[in-house]
């Protein structure tokens, strides 16, 4: 007799990452002191201030419920609603900790987030990727020289001027390490995408 996610493969073209998605994270609940036995609530989802779904939780002892709307595509609404059993783990400083047991048939992992679908399931079933792992090297370049300008107080962006002037309270000798790693980042980050464009590219002065 088959469970959810029966008669489908639950692995897909590997090419969305988490963010594609909308999760459940159980760690989430219990910062909002949402998750204990008995309690029912709404969880809403938002994009840019705006409200992009919502699902109805219900906390059993070893089950949560969750009930919701789902639709693909322009096909009609669908309702749907069962249980995603749970897990709990000891923590070194006492008490227990949930882990969700990710419900999509032949999966059974243990894990913090489920990511929905047509069913919530865990990310290794829908074969998603963080953002960081869809990157090629110059966008990890690029990432990385936008920490430092983040941590000199710059405006973000490679292509963007630097700032230059050292942040308040920074020794001279750090400010100077970081400049310097954030050249090296941007010059090769900047090769990378002239590479990629096939567009010649002798200094970093040909593109800021």
């Amino acid at each position: 007799m088959g469970g959810i996610g029966s008669g489908r493969h639950w692995h897909y073209g590997a090419k969305d990452t988490v963010e594609h998605y909308r999760p459940l994270d159980i760690r989430r609940w219990q910062q909002e002191k949402a998750f204990f036995e008995g309690n029912s609530f709404s969880w809403v989802w938002y994009r840019n201030d705006e409200k992009i779904g919502s699902i109805h939780i219900t906390v059993h002892a070893d089950h949560v419920v969750l009930d919701y709307r789902h639709r693909t595509g322009n096909e009609d609404w669908q309702e749907k609603n069962y249980p995603v059993y749970l897990s709990w783990s000891d923590c070194h400083l006492g008490g227990k900790r949930p882990w969700f047991i990710c419900p999509a048939r032949g999966c059974g992992r243990r894990v913090a987030k489920l990511y929905g679908g047509g069913i919530f399931a865990c990310r290794h079933c829908y074969q998603l990727a963080y953002p960081s792992q869809r990157e090629v090297d110059h966008d990890r370049l690029a990432r990385r020289a936008d920490k430092i300008r983040a941590k000199l107080g710059w405006r973000l962006g490679i292509l963007n001027a630097p700032g230059w002037k050292k942040p308040k309270g920074m020794h001279w000798k750090t400010f100077e390490r970081l400049v310097a790693e954030h050249d090296r980042l941007l010059d090769a980050s900047l090769r990378g995408i002239a590479h990629h464009l096939h567009i010649p590219m002798t200094s970093v002065d040909d593109w800021v």
